[in-house]
């Protein structure tokens, strides 16, 4: 017999809350420059790593980041730097290791690694150390770089790839396929619309394919995170943001969303606070705004306004999001009917592999089946309301 969702969800939470009970638990990644930690003087440039923490409580679950450009699996281990993260490792750990992108690099016996022979005794290194320290490791393939080639992405680590795959599959090792996801969302961007997730800036005369602005870190951390959640369910319900993010649908793995509490509608000022027979009411955006991260893996801050999510019978959804400089609402699949309206402020939008600059008094209708994105652009706030049709309630 099925237990009903609500069962489940339950059954969820009070297994988490016993995982999150004992001391906090660390994520440890080795991994190179894509991964890594960049402060302001390197803006706009981000790492996945760097960005990991904002899914997880830190009470809970805290990111040690380790990962350092220009690094191989070789060179990582060379200068020892899987020594140091030896040295903190500790049962309940986990440790992600992503490398790929150095050791291709042939010219240079200090990183190149075979494909078919020392990249995967190298991988296996990393694999024994946490397991002798009690800790999982989990392989993550490399992500992929904005590379095409007569309109067709390239996939410029597929050895690697399937040698990470195998090595998996030897050893019995979890495994993220980044690559496949990283390239499933820069496809349904597109090459155009991938550049302002890559380090593509005219004004540092930056045109790099390989590394990422704070939205494009944001969003492969997004993959990451739902790819770790694909792998151990029970980490779902002590996400902080949802992973509903990337061009392959994880309705499955989406963090439920949570809603505004309810607020009392708004009455005039010279009369009393009576209850409306109809139901109607008015409310002020002030008492119900939220400050929350990008949704679908966008990066943020944003500020959210869900207008009457305490009225359960409306047959519509009506919201307004403001996305602050360098925020965004991440690629994702639309499972849904939707309108955005902007109100002002700049943006790109990317719907189903083409991109459009949009600006105030623009409408975008997103069909159900339709993959989209939008990312604000310039100095002023992008203000966008949206619409569309509210969850049918379920038969009792």
């Amino acid at each position: 017999m099925k237990l009903p969702a609500l069962c489940l969800i339950a059954i969820c939470c009070m297994t988490n809350f016993a995982y999150a009970q004992g001391a906090s638990q660390r994520v440890f990644i080795a991994a190179d420059s894509t991964a890594a930690s960049y402060g302001p003087e390197r803006a706009p440039q981000a790492g996945w790593g760097q960005a990991l923490q904002s899914w997880l409580d830190p009470a809970q679950w805290q990111v040690r980041n380790h990962a350092v450009g220009g690094r191989s699996t070789r060179s990582f281990i060379n200068e020892g730097r899987l020594d140091v993260i030896g040295k903190e490792l500790q049962a309940g750990d986990v440790l992600l290791i992503q490398f790929g992108h150095n050791d291709a690099k042939l010219e240079d016996a200090s990183r190149y690694t075979d494909p078919d022979g020392d990249y995967a005794m190298f991988l296996g290194r990393y694999i024994t150390l946490a397991r002798d320290k009690g800790a999982t490791p989990i392989l993550v393939t490399p992500v992929a770089r904005l590379l095409y080639d007569f309109g067709a992405l390239l996939d410029t680590h597929g050895r690697y790839t399937q040698a990470m795959k195998r090595v998996a599959s030897e050893q019995h090792v979890q495994l993220i396929d980044l690559n496949a996801s990283s390239m499933a969302w820069v496809r349904a961007l597109g090459e155009q619309g991938a550049k302002p997730y890559f380090m593509f800036v005219p004004e540092q005369n930056k045109a790099d394919g390989t590394h990422f602005s704070v939205a494009g870190a944001n969003a492969v951390a997004c993959m990451v995170m739902r790819g770790w959640v694909e792998l151990q369910p029970q980490m779902k319900c002590l996400l902080k943001r949802d992973i509903d993010c990337g061009a392959i649908s994880a309705a499955t793995t989406a963090n439920a969303s949570t809603r505004a509490p309810a607020t009392a509608p708004l009455t005039p000022a010279n009369k009393p606070a009576t209850a409306n027979p109809h139901g109607s009411q008015v409310i002020r955006e002030q008492d119900i705004g939220r400050e929350q991260p990008g949704p679908h893996g966008g990066a943020g801050p944003t500020t959210a306004y869900s207008f009457f999510a305490d009225i359960g019978d409306l047959p519509f959804v009506m919201r307004k999001r403001v996305l602050h400089k360098g925020a965004g609402i991440g690629l994702h699949p639309q499972h849904k009917d939707e309108i955005y309206y902007i109100v002002s402020g700049n943006g790109l939008y990317v719907l189903d592999g083409q991109q459009y600059e949009v600006g105030p008094g623009h409408a975008l209708l997103t069909r159900s089946g339709s993959t989209h994105a939008l990312q604000q652009t310039g100095d002023e706030d992008l203000v966008v309301m949206l619409a569309y049709p509210a969850s049918p309630v379920p038969a009792r």
